[in-house]
């Protein structure tokens, strides 16, 4: 099965990848609450795009989500007021409640790109050529 990606998809996918490297350099960073704040927003602005603004505003206001949305919400809060590990616990918290049912789709797309999918598929034939090295 092939996946065709707009350009407009594209600009989201970059935006969220950007997100997820701000945020991974704030947390290295010991928490700093500026890169976390522009990588939550990048991340955002991603996801938006991506899977389209009326499609993002019923992710994050449908019932069931309502944990998830109100997590990820207060987690950017409490980044924003200087509590930026709570935040960040929270976020992670949020994000895995909110996209929890994406997590079958992710796996099947990941599956099809050429060296993920082969480390996915096989991880402990892959685990051992790491540990006996290359034959």
């Amino acid at each position: 099965m092939v996946y065709e990606i707009t350009e407009k998809q594209k600009v989201g996918l970059g935006l969220i990848g950007f997100g997820i490297f701000f945020s991974f350099l704030g947390v290295i960073l010991f928490f700093d609450r500026g890169l976390l704040a522009l990588g939550n927003i990048l991340w955002l602005a991603g996801v938006a795009i991506l899977i389209g603004w009326y499609s993002t505003l019923q992710l994050f206001t449908n019932r069931k989500n309502f944990k998830g949305s109100t997590s990820f919400l207060l987690g950017l809060f409490f980044i924003f007021v200087r509590w930026p590990i709570v935040g960040i616990i929270l976020e992670i918290y949020g994000c895995l409640v909110l996209f929890g049912g994406f997590w079958p789709s992710v796996s099947v797309f990941l599956g099809q790109i050429p060296v993920v999918g082969w480390v996915i598929r096989y991880p402990f034939m892959f685990l051992n050529r790491l540990r006996r090295g290359s034959d």
